[in-house]
């Protein structure tokens, strides 16, 4: 199983361009097994509503549309992937990545990155 990065998700519905090829690869090879947090919906909204994103459509419309378009389920935010977050060493400080980085850790996910710092983190799965 997959979690995607919020800005993996975006580049797969916006730009495919920002997607390596052994991402690219796996997004094909993978279908129906594509997951994305609920925290990648709040961090989108978020960054629409400070202008640094522009999106077609609003985010509470955006985000369920690209998700149907693309397979991919959405994972709500657990109280284990919270305590997990608050939890791991701090190689990150981005909160909306440490979310990531649990919630793909406490459901035995790997986690579709290309962030360094994330693929830097014990007992996780990345690829990019």
């Amino acid at each position: 199983m997959i979690l995607l990065d919020t800005c993996a998700l975006l580049w797969l519905a916006l730009d495919q361009t920002g997607l390596s090829l052994r991402a690219k690869s796996c997004l094909r090879e993978r279908v129906g097994n594509l997951h994305v947090s609920a925290v990648s919906a709040f961090e989108i909204g978020q960054k629409a509503a400070a202008g640094k994103l522009v999106l077609k459509l609003k985010p509470a419309v955006w985000f369920p549309r690209a998700c149907e378009l693309h397979g991919i389920q959405v994972l709500p935010l657990t109280a284990e992937a919270a305590l997990t977050a608050a939890a791991l060493p701090p190689l990150h400080k981005d909160p909306f990545d440490r979310l990531l980085i649990a919630t793909a850790i406490t459901h035995g996910f790997l986690i579709l990155t290309p962030d360094e710092k994330i693929r830097r983190y014990p007992k996780l799965k990345t690829l990019w």
